[in-house]
């Protein structure tokens, strides 16, 4: 896990006491000693190149004249080690369709996906163990408080009642969530939510992070605050899928872009790499230029 420093450079926490980034300290706890452990046990397939693959996946839902939509269609990409790769598109484009298969939420009507390795249909335990999944809208329990909620998640992971309620209150410091750890989720902004809902994805440190529009709705300072955990986490050799709207934050922190229209990936690349194809140089321009020459197409086709 790395911080940034006043300077803006990434400085490794010490082992053993260090500092969050609101300010207090945080001694090695025995949630953190469990996710250690959990972490040396696990062992990702060797054969393993990318943390992410998706290959050729389609999914197909039923239009009510009887005939059927294809949401996703034939859509394969990769995403390496300590990448952020952004699914950007439309409305309608098949970016949360995409993202609720490749977490195992949703099966596909044809293709695959794996995870570090694991195969999502087939070894999905294996895959829930290396995948933290955060929304704009992931419900909580609205009756339970954000410790008592944080505390639940660690027992599912496995953790005995100690190490759970430890590894809560790293969280909880970490994410500045003190002031309102005692209130019921229910009775929380949208902001707090949205850091509890980050303390909750983390709960087991999973080398994997799925992200659907995770600053939808926040304001100023919340979304920094996302968009800081994002940095970190990247820094922190973490392997993230970024879709968001807002292509100011895309262009700032992606690694790799792909753009999705129609349910297929009409480009992807790096920044410097979807500028030379379109000759535009903002994210939004990059956008709409493919958009409309997919649409072109498209209705040159019909």
């Amino acid at each position: 896990m790395l911080l940034v420093s006043a300077q803006n450079k990434p400085q490794p926490l010490s082992l053993d006491h260090h500092n969050t980034p609101w300010g207090r300290r945080v001694g090695i706890s025995a949630g953190q000693k469990w996710v250690r452990r959990k972490n040396a046990a696990l062992r990702y397939n060797a054969a393993a190149m990318d943390m992410v693959v998706a290959d050729n996946l389609v999914k197909t839902f039923p239009n009510p004249d009887g005939g059927e939509k294809r949401a996703v269609d034939g859509l394969s990409f990769r995403v390496g080690e300590g990448q952020i790769y952004g699914l950007l598109g439309p409305n309608g484009a098949g970016k949360t369709t995409t993202l609720r298969m490749l977490s195992g939420l949703m099966a596909p009507t044809s293709g695959s996906a794996s995870l570090a390795g694991y195969d999502v249909a087939t070894q999905p335990q294996e895959v829930k163990r290396v995948l933290g999944f955060l929304t704009a809208n992931t419900g909580l329990y609205q009756r339970l408080s954000a410790r008592e909620l944080l505390i639940y998640f660690s027992r599912l992971h496995g953790m005995e009642r100690g190490a759970a309620q430890a590894r809560a209150e790293q969280l909880i410091a970490w994410l500045g969530i003190d002031d309102f750890s005692h209130l019921r989720c229910g009775a929380l902004s949208t902001g707090q939510k949205q850091r509890v809902n980050i303390a909750r994805a983390l709960v087991a440190d999973p080398p994997i992070l799925v992200m659907d529009e995770p600053t939808l709705g926040l304001d100023v300072l919340s979304n920094r605050v996302i968009l800081d955990f994002i940095k970190r986490e990247r820094h922190a050799g973490k392997t993230i899928i970024l879709s968001t709207h807002y292509l100011d934050e895309a262009e700032t922190m992606c690694d790799k872009i792909g753009l999705l229209h129609d349910g297929r990936l009409v480009a992807e690349g790096d920044l410097d790499t979807l500028r030379a194809e379109t000759g535009e140089r903002r994210l939004s321009n990059i956008f709409l230029k493919i958009i409309h020459a997919d649409q072109g197409v498209g209705a040159a086709g019909a």
